[in-house]
């Protein structure tokens, strides 16, 4: 992946003097996972660009041992050599330090200058999508321009990638700039290469001070750059409420506040989906089932629990994830005759899987609302026509319910990877065109406390043929 910063303040090769590297030399620099190249694709009076190539060796990350992801596969097949991630934020700390901590020798005036400056990042996963993406740079005041990429130029009706070209401009110091980038890069991946323990609270609040504090999306930023640990995310939001003025027993309710009751709130509605989806299961006689999207495998854990239940098998798209439910459901530790019920595979719902065939029953929890629209068909005929089992239960929020919680409202997802959320009625029709075109009966039920107006906040239908 390639980074460049571009400034047209003149002269424009003061640059040069910003990030400590002369206009005229080419440099390279070696890390355990690869080499960073940097060098100025133009340098004239009137404008300078300054450029950050980084090339991650997918063998040499792994030997290195600098790259944490889950199985072995994974640690050979993943994006990490063409995508801008973790990695590129400890190339900046390296390749710009100086220019980070907003040093200046030989001009140091113009450390504290606010210069027009613009930042192309090819290319950048933006998980959460565009909408994500922008809601995390333009409260930061940054023009944002970006272009999505499609999964493969040769087959469009496979749909756009998570993938997006980035372009951010404002007249602002470099030093900003280049903080902004280091913090919210594997913000946007929401994925880290390596171990996270103390010091990285450190090092975001270091990276953060002046302007995290007062960013609206400040919960989700802190989160995710300490990879959902909660004891640490904790103390940072903690911190950077004291950083406002406030400590946090007297701060008045606020966003924050409103999305740790959502947060609480889908904990116990999470119970409840699962067990209403459980009794669909069981109701319906199914020996076999399949969890299509089963994430971390907290539905797998409790089917495990049920012993009518005699062949079970939990797909997902996510190497992580998969390695995360196998952690979970501690299956190198089950008794033989319990590890012999259940599978874990790696797939998409994009693509006919043999694999899915022959099962009684599948349930299909939060998952829809992932998907790109123009995506359902696809994985319409990979659920109802190619795997084709008796029964499948499915649940996806119900939009009209998120009035009730103030963060959300009626314009926004209540998750920034949802790329949709249905109404009561949209989901009906939707699931009764499938009934129909594939010979199920389809009926509707609610899951969580149900408002008279706005009906329960998850909607659950249970095709059965």
């Amino acid at each position: 992946m390639i980074l460049t910063i571009t400034t047209t303040w003149q002269p424009a090769t003061d640059l040069g003097f910003l990030l400590h590297k002369k206009p005229t030399r080419c440099l390279s620099y070696d890390f355990s996972f690869g080499k960073a190249h940097f060098f100025y694709p133009e340098a004239s009076p009137e404008r300078c660009t300054a450029a950050l190539l980084l090339d991650v060796d997918p063998v040499g990350m792994v030997r290195g041992k600098s790259f944490r992801g889950p199985g072995l596969l994974a640690q050979y097949v993943n994006d990490r050599p063409y995508v801008a991630s973790s990695f590129l934020s400890v190339a900046l700390a390296k390749v710009f330090g100086s220019a980070l901590r907003g040093e200046c020798r030989e001009k140091p005036s113009l450390a504290g200058r606010e210069i027009p400056l613009l930042a192309r990042i090819d290319v950048l996963p933006a998980r959460g999508g565009e909408g994500f993406l922008r809601r995390i740079f333009e409260p930061l005041g940054y023009l944002v321009r970006t272009r999505r990429h499609g999964l493969d130029e040769k087959f469009p009706e496979w749909g756009d990638s998570p993938y997006y070209s980035l372009e951010l401009e404002k007249k602002t110091r470099l030093s900003k700039l280049l903080n902004h980038l280091y913090v919210l890069i594997p913000v946007l991946d929401n994925y880290k290469h390596y171990y996270i323990s103390q010091p990285e609270v450190e090092k975001l609040l270091a990276k953060g001070r002046g302007w995290l504090a007062a960013h609206p999306e400040k919960e989700v930023i802190t989160r995710r750059y300490l990879k959902f640990q909660p004891g640490l995310a904790g103390q940072a939001l903690a911190r950077l409420a004291e950083e406002e003025g406030l400590p946090p027993e007297e701060r008045e309710p606020g966003e924050e506040d409103a999305r740790a009751g959502i947060l609480q709130e889908e904990e116990t509605l999470e119970r409840s989906r699962i067990g209403s989806v459980l009794a669909a299961l069981k109701s319906a006689g199914a020996r076999s089932v399949l969890d299509l999207g089963c994430g971390e495998g907290k539905l797998l854990r409790e089917l495990l629990k049920v012993k009518e239940f005699e062949r079970i098998l939990g797909m997902d798209v996510s190497i992580h994830a998969l390695e995360r439910a196998r952690e979970r459901l501690k299956l190198d530790r089950l008794p033989p005759r319990q590890r012999e019920r259940i599978t874990l595979i790696h797939g998409s719902l994009m693509y006919r899987d043999k694999r899915l065939e022959g099962y009684d029953a599948a349930a299909v929890m939060e998952v829809v609302e992932h998907l790109d629209p123009p995506r359902l068909e696809a994985f319409e005929r990979v659920v109802f026509q190619c795997a084709r089992p008796r029964t499948v239960v499915l649940t996806t929020p119900n939009r009209e319910y998120n009035i009730h919680w103030e963060a959300v409202g009626k314009t926004r997802l209540r998750h920034p990877d949802h790329r949709f959320e249905w109404t009561r009625s949209e989901f009906m029709e939707w699931a009764g065109g499938i009934a129909e075109t594939h010979g199920y009966r389809v009926r509707f039920l609610g899951v969580g406390p149900e408002d008279p107006r706005t009906g329960p906040p998850t909607q659950m239908g249970v095709f059965t043929r």
